[in-house]
């Protein structure tokens, strides 16, 4: 059980952050395993430790789009500094996501979870990556987001309550397609990361029993895995295009197929 609990970890920990959907993983691994369904509070967990990567990667950001969002409050001239704008839009964003969440909860748990449904979703949303990507004019840093374009990759990551879709991979993707330069759609990607697995933590925690040994190694495993996958991801986009995860969800939809195919 325990290494059961590490691989899982490792899985959301490195798919949670990179473009190849984490929920499709979770969702997967077990199945092809033959692995028993570890349960909700298990995946309460692992969420958390993805929570806590996110936040140690980015905690001077947090804090200082904190501070800039009680600014606004107070000090009317604040609302035009960058800071200010950013944590407003990180709220604004994280809004669809939220609503999305709570209205598909039960189809995300049943009907979504189907492993043909998993597979559309891979290819389909990998090749609406690669296409934005390639055409995608990525000129701008964060400075040049708007209300609206905020709101448009809120949007997009609320699709990601459909296993193989990817969180990560539908608000980049969005990014990308406001115009923003890769390194600038990844880092807002993972800072929006952090209010939207927050708040899915908090509504989940009523499904977290007691906390053992099994729950700890695998919150754990996700957040070694998690500061890895974030850290490897803005190096990499510095200098690359996104062709090598759009080929991954290819392959992995096809695996996939073959599977339900023959089993």
């Amino acid at each position: 059980m325990f290494l059961q609990a590490i691989i899982l970890g490792i899985v959301q920990g490195l798919t949670e952050f990179l473009p190849i959907s984490s929920s499709a993983h979770l969702l997967l691994v077990p199945y092809f395993f033959n692995w028993q369904d570890p349960g909700l509070g298990f995946d309460v967990a692992l969420h958390w430790g993805t929570l806590l990567a996110v936040i140690l990667v980015f905690w001077k950001d947090y804090w200082r789009y904190t501070k800039a969002f009680f600014r606004t409050l107070y000090k009317k001239d604040s609302w035009t500094d960058h800071d200010s704008r950013l944590a407003w839009f990180l709220i604004l964003a994280s809004i669809p996501g939220a609503i999305f969440g709570l209205l598909f909860e039960k189809q995300a748990e049943t009907v979504f979870r189907d492993p043909l449904v998993t597979v559309f979703t891979l290819a389909g949303f990998g090749l609406v990556l690669w296409l934005v990507d390639k055409k995608a004019s990525h000129e701008e840093k964060l400075e040049g987001l708007t209300w609206l374009k905020a709101l448009g990759i809120g949007v997009s990551q609320a699709l990601a309550v459909i296993p193989g879709v990817s969180r990560s991979g539908a608000t980049i993707t969005a990014g990308l397609l406001t115009k923003l330069d890769r390194e600038a759609a990844t880092k807002f990607s993972f800072l929006l990361s952090g209010p939207i697995i927050f708040g899915a933590g908090l509504v989940a925690l009523r499904h977290v029993g007691h906390i053992d040994a099994v729950l700890i190694v695998g919150l754990v495993s996700a957040f070694v895995s998690g500061i890895a996958a974030i850290k490897f991801l803005l190096k990499y986009v510095s200098t690359h295009s996104f062709d090598l995860f759009v080929w991954y969800r290819y392959i992995l939809a096809f695996i996939v197929l073959l599977v339900i195919m023959f089993h």
